[in-house]
């Protein structure tokens, strides 16, 4: 499929124009970055393997009835999506006490929350990413109170699914950031989940050794990063056991439906 030209390029993916208006390709890179952007390296195949996950955890979740930008995965980079106005907030969903958390208040690293705790940061690379509350939002009309409540349902429908998704495989979700954007449906603007999911975006620890399948990798300096991110592939049945990065399975690609629901 024939991109057009480029519309933005972010530390991980490039968007570029879609064959059909309101679409777009999503390409995945395999730069790695952290802190904002002051740690950078490049992972040879995270792009596939992210691109590959996202998809998968995205077309389960639109199973359940989350509706997301995804229509369906292009080749091993690329992703044709839905063009949606991002909400510049991030939504940290948290299961357990790690990160950024820990060390801003003190609490002890592993500490397993009593209940999932969703925390906003207003997407600004120039600011840090710097963490907001619900007030500011509202406040300066990033979204409205409605549709605060209806992500805050998804957030936590996400989290749900996700937890048991990872759990069978003997996998601990421990936080995840998402994103999402607004498109207009027949004159009314509906809420997308948005960007991806995959180890660049959630904290991914093993069950039983808690060993870390995810960017903290790349973040703290653990080496074998690509790796962890095969590890998470192959235990969501998406690798087989043997295969190396050459060989993820893709399957076929689903038919694509332009049309509005």
């Amino acid at each position: 499929m024939n991109k057009g030209k480029k519309l933005y390029e972010g530390k991980a993916k490039i968007i570029y124009e879609g064959p059909e208006k309101g679409t777009a390709i999503q390409h995945f890179k395999d730069d790695a970055t952290a802190f904002n952007n002051l740690k950078k390296s490049s992972v040879e195949g995270k792009g596939i393997l992210n691109n590959r996950i996202s998809e998968h955890i995205l077309n389960n979740l639109n199973q359940i009835g989350i509706k997301t930008h995804l229509i369906k995965r292009l080749n091993m980079r690329e992703q044709l999506v839905k063009i949606v106005e991002i909400i510049p907030v991030e939504f940290i969903v948290r299961n357990i006490a790690t990160g950024s958390l820990t060390k801003k208040l003190g609490i002890t690293d592993g500490t397993i929350l009593s209940k999932p705790l969703i925390e906003y940061s207003y997407k600004n690379d120039d600011l840090g990413d710097p963490l907001i509350a619900k007030e500011h939002i509202l406040e300066f009309n990033w979204a409205t109170e409605e549709e605060l409540d209806f992500i805050k349902e998804n957030c936590l429908r996400i989290n749900d699914f996700m937890q048991g998704m990872f759990r069978g495989v003997g996998i601990k979700l421990v936080d995840f950031k998402l994103e999402f954007g607004r498109i207009n449906n027949e004159d009314k603007n509906e809420i997308l989940l948005a960007d991806e999911i995959s180890p660049d975006t959630c904290r991914l620890w093993d069950v039983i050794s808690e060993k870390k399948l995810d960017k903290d990798r790349f973040r703290k300096d653990l080496g074998n990063i690509i790796e962890a991110y095969q590890e998470v592939a192959r235990r969501l049945g998406i690798m087989h056991e043997k295969a190396n990065i050459s060989e993820v399975q893709f399957g076929k690609p689903k038919a694509v439906n332009l049309k509005k629901k």
